[in-house]
């Protein structure tokens, strides 16, 4: 099967990753395991690709998302390049709306800012941060000030001026957890919500976002990305395969109160765990979309239909990178993506929140 058999599904693909530390590596080769990724993303036809922010977790690389994105948007000629996102509670807006700022004006019209309202996962990291549970709340009016600081209109700190950033158009983006649906809807911002396991509280949350959109400077009409693993193979064996390590490191999180590297699959069979680690990690096995090219591509026509996404940010992690290198490149033919020709520079005031095709 090649891209020119398959008529494209009916919304976008984009790559989230987290830069997972796998046993037996370490974080220098989480790194550039990304920056290799995104290459191959942009090769295959993927939208955009975006890096995440996570501060003292062990199995994850990615703690400084702006720097990191910097690295992949060198690294690339035409993909989009963003956050999944900056977690605005734990910085000053200012300071945001500056390194975005410097990456837009050195990869113009290609960046992203994805922003969300978690704060540090555990009370030392906060206290690390310098900002406690409560700044969580505070993220409606620190997303006012960032967007502020990019149009000139910003009130709390009068003679100040964010530069570069000031009259450039950084698309943002919210990442829904919590209020983060409403948040994103009052600001008339485009919403990025997941996962594909937790499929009845998406709708809910899509459904009340687009009922209070309200239009603004950034997004004419409501702009849906939906997050989620997927994982595609030959076999409906080795397609679960893939979800193992993930779903193992994400049980020991819950019961130990900290994310691992990521394991082998072969690893975790002979591991001893809890009844209530086992619940965890079965849990974490289901829900996700995962099999053959042919089943997969089912499972996501019907994903756009219910959820009518404009996107699909995915997801998926692996001890196996060459396998999961495959289901990336698998999911692209089967969607019959096409790789984007390299970006001319456009002009400064040009860069708008991109819409899906058709809508």
């Amino acid at each position: 099967m090649s891209p020119d058999d398959v008529a494209p599904l009916p919304l976008r693909l984009s790559v989230l990753d987290r830069s997972r530390i796998r046993e037996g590596g370490d974080a220098a080769g989480a790194l550039r395991d990304t920056v290799g990724l995104a290459r191959d993303a942009e090769a295959w036809g993927y939208h955009r690709f975006w890096v995440s922010e996570h501060h003292g977790v062990p199995g994850i690389a990615g703690s400084a998302p702006t720097v990191l994105a910097a690295a992949v948007a060198g690294a690339t000629s035409s993909i989009r390049v963003g956050t999944g996102g900056v977690m605005l509670p734990n910085h000053r807006p200012l300071v945001v709306a500056e390194q975005f700022g410097v990456l837009e004006a050195l990869f113009p019209g290609r960046i992203d800012m994805g922003l969300g309202r978690s704060v540090g996962f555990t009370d030392g990291v906060r206290g690390a941060l310098g900002y406690g549970k409560e700044a969580a709340g505070e993220f409606a009016a620190r997303l006012d000030e960032l967007l502020g600081w990019f149009r000139g209109t910003q009130q709390a700190h009068p003679g100040v001026r964010a530069l570069p950033s000031e009259g450039l158009r950084v698309p943002p983006f919210v990442l829904a957890t919590g209020e983060g649906a409403g948040i994103a809807a009052a600001a008339g911002l485009p919403l990025v919500i997941g996962d594909l396991s937790g499929r009845a509280k998406v709708l809910a949350a899509i459904e009340r976002y687009r009922a209070a959109f309200r239009p603004s400077v950034w997004a004419a009409e409501p702009y849906v990305v939906v997050a989620g693993t997927v994982a595609v193979a030959g076999t409906e064996e080795e397609a679960a395969r893939l979800l193992v390590s993930e779903a193992w490191s994400m049980a020991y999180a819950r019961t130990h109160g900290t994310f691992p590297p990521l394991p082998a699959p072969e690893a975790v069979a002979g591991r001893p765990t809890t009844a209530r680690q086992r619940e965890f990690y079965e849990a974490g096995l289901r829900g996700h979309v995962h099999g053959t090219e042919e089943g997969v591509r089912a499972a996501l026509a019907e994903v756009a239909a219910v959820t009518g996404a404009d996107e699909l940010l995915v997801t998926t992690s692996s001890h196996d990178r060459a396998a999961l290198r495959d289901s990336y490149r698998r999911l692209a033919r089967l969607a019959g993506l096409r790789p984007a020709a390299p970006r001319a520079a456009p002009s400064r005031t040009a860069h708008r929140a991109p819409r899906a095709p058709g809508r």
